[in-house]
């Protein structure tokens, strides 16, 4: 069984519990006002295992299957022998990261709050558009697939917009956190890869004249 396998289950266990048991909800969300107070930094972390409801752990669940089994491989092939250790480094290390984010400009909120693995699931995206920065990606009413370097940038544009103007209840600043953080982890590992990603762009600007 790969890992992402297994953290989708395991986030779907804890995410199931939680629906129905308002304790275990409560004792788990990311809350930086309570956080602050309290202590509670074990919420940075447990918050990436709850969802809202089904829908929220579908789509989440189902963008981890598709992009983390290949960044997972390329953990694996890069670092043989503790590639997959590193890979789940790199996601649970990517909720904290996001939860930290959100932490220092929340904490003294009390009415905010958040839960998901979207930022977590953002970091394995951007990773894998990291090593394939060309791939199509499909999105919700448009038929043709988009390179992903162009969904990156705009997956960027439109959380930091959403982030500033605060108009719903979705955390777009850990989506933005997210992304950031999966685009440079893999390149403090590895920073060929930045050459790499440079000579994918380059040949896919090039085909466009050809």
């Amino acid at each position: 069984m790969s890992i992402t396998i297994f953290i989708i289950i395991a986030t779907c266990l804890i995410s199931m519990s939680a629906f129905n048991n308002s304790d275990v909800f409560y004792k788990m969300k990311h809350w930086p006002y309570v956080e602050a107070r309290d202590k509670e930094y074990y919420r940075w972390l447990s918050s990436g295992f709850l969802h809202g409801d089904y829908m929220h752990l579908l789509f989440n669940m189902v963008a981890l299957y598709f992009f983390g089994e290949g960044v997972e491989f390329w953990f694996q092939a890069i670092f043989p022998g503790f590639g997959r250790l590193l890979y789940v480094v790199f996601y649970l290390v990517s909720i904290v990261v996001v939860s930290a984010g959100t932490y220092y400009r929340h904490k003294d909120n009390p009415n905010f709050a958040s839960i998901g693995a979207s930022g977590a699931v953002s970091a394995v995206v951007f990773a894998a558009i990291l090593l394939t920065p060309t791939m199509g990606i499909y999105m919700y009413f448009i038929p043709i697939p988009i390179p992903g370097f162009l969904f990156g940038i705009g997956y960027l544009w439109y959380s930091n917009y959403a982030a500033q103007r605060s108009g719903d209840s979705i955390d777009h600043l850990a989506h933005f956190y997210g992304a950031v953080f999966g685009f440079l982890f893999p390149l403090v590992l590895e920073p060929r890869l930045f050459l790499h990603f440079i000579a994918q762009m380059q040949g896919w600007f090039s085909s466009l004249g050809s």
